[in-house]
């Protein structure tokens, strides 16, 4: 496989491919999921997941899969899956049971608007309906995904969304409210809570696209440290940023005396660490070439963004 110096100058526009992208998954998205009856279930879940958002884990998707030179076609429901996946777990996080928020994305929050419970329950819905969009959506045969690889995509999403990934981290992260945790708490809260859906963000596209297990494994390496990264940036931000810039509430973390890294760190030693994760993640992408260059290019937003 050829390969590049990642850290030269490029003239790869992030701005346009992720513009490009967005507008791609946000279709595929509104097709997927019509209003029917009934009515308010569908309207609630269209409410968060057509919200808006940097669509940063079907983009990683579609990226990774396009890299290993298969069609993204194959891969978009995954993508879509992982969007209704990650706007449940926005849902659910925002509920007076657990962060208690208003805002989310400059808008009101879904249990503001439709209440606790059916919020709960669209939260639910686009949970389970993310599984059956891999499951019946994604093209097979010749010119598609080898249906042993679906069921891989299948399996490491509900292990990734679970117990073992975020709802294990949600879980240490509540009970560790008001107290001062080490590292190696911080880091387990982390790597499930936010680190996890990106991981399999990347690895699912590799798995459609017929990758080897060394290919996944360093794959699997660059998205559990931008995973992490993104998530110290996000600690920062909830301190340094503004409510409108953040399109969220922000000091809530503080209030609630959460385990974050600044907390622990500091805002200087915690840019530095998320810094240092983005380049180890993209030394992991030296053997891809050019390819990688969407890889390399949301590694490095990831701790340059404002919000």
């Amino acid at each position: 496989m050829a390969t590049t110096n990642l850290d030269s100058p490029s003239t790869f526009d992030l701005k346009s491919y992720l513009s490009d992208r967005s507008r791609q998954v946000e279709a595929a998205i509104d097709a997927a999921l019509p209003v029917v009856y009934p009515e308010q279930i569908y309207e609630a879940m269209r409410y968060s997941l057509l919200a808006g958002g940097k669509r940063l884990r079907p983009i990683l998707c579609l990226a990774t899969c396009e890299m290993l030179g298969a069609r993204t076609e194959i891969a978009m429901p995954t993508a879509c899956a992982l969007e209704m996946v990650h706007t449940m777990s926005l849902v659910h996080d925002d509920l007076p049971a657990m962060d208690n928020d208003d805002y989310r994305r400059g808008k009101l929050t879904n249990h503001k608007v439709y209440g606790e419970g059916v919020a709960v329950l669209a939260g639910d819905a686009l949970l389970t309906y993310a599984f059956e969009q891999i499951a019946t959506q994604t093209p097979q045969g010749p010119d598609g995904a080898d249906p042993r690889q679906i069921l891989k995509v299948v399996a490491q999403l509900g292990r990734a969304v679970g117990a073992e990934g975020l709802v294990g981290g949600q879980v240490v992260d509540l009970a560790s409210e008001g107290m001062l945790v080490d590292e190696e708490t911080l880091t387990f809260i982390h790597m499930h809570k936010t680190a996890a859906l990106l991981e399999v963000s990347v690895t699912s596209g590799a798995m459609l696209a017929g990758a080897s297990e060394g290919v996944v494994d360093r794959l699997r390496r660059y998205a559990q440290r931008i995973g992490l990264a993104f998530q110290i940036v996000d600690d920062v931000l909830d301190i340094t940023s503004t409510p409108e810039a953040l399109g969220k509430s922000i000091g809530k973390d503080v209030a609630a005396q959460k385990a974050t890294y600044p907390r622990l760190w500091g805002l200087e030693e915690s840019q530095r660490k998320a810094d240092q994760l983005v380049a180890d993640a993209i030394a992991e992408l030296s053997e891809f070439g050019e390819g990688a260059q969407p890889l390399v290019a949301i590694a490095q937003f990831i701790t340059a963004r404002t919000h």
